[in-house]
């Protein structure tokens, strides 16, 4: 079984595309349809964690709650790849590139152990 380090962002798009492609769901597969699915994906991984202060370790130890997160991280990392498609995106340019701007926003120096929001950094004309 093939793990994060061998695997290529590549691999797996073409894994999602394959898919659609073998089900002729092409059609279904819209930017704003896609994205919707994101967010509605994306809002069944935090039911997991919604009214609950469970450790982690504890999540950790119950394979059935480990399935369910796995599950629905899956499907909003399957969404986020066919937008990637649509729009013709490199995944690992776009998130260097966002990294390097979170990198601007959120110097070391100003930030290490805090956890407000790039404005506030702002406000205290600390960040650029």
């Amino acid at each position: 079984m093939k793990d994060d380090k061998s695997t290529t962002f590549q691999e797996v798009k073409d894994d999602i595309v394959q898919f659609i492609d073998e089900r002729e769901w092409k059609n279904f597969q819209e930017p704003k349809e896609v994205a919707i699915s994101l967010s509605l994906e994306a809002g069944e991984l935090l039911e997991n964690f919604q009214w609950v202060n469970t450790p982690i370790e504890e999540i950790k130890a119950d394979p059935k709650k480990m399935e369910d997160i796995s599950d629905e991280l899956a499907d909003v990392i399957i969404y986020a790849m066919q937008l990637s498609n649509a729009f013709g995106l490199q995944l690992s340019e776009c998130i260097r590139q966002k990294m390097e701007k979170n990198r601007k926003k959120y110097p070391a120096n100003l930030v290490k152990g805090k956890h407000h929001k790039y404005t506030y950094y702002q406000s205290q004309n600390k960040v650029e």
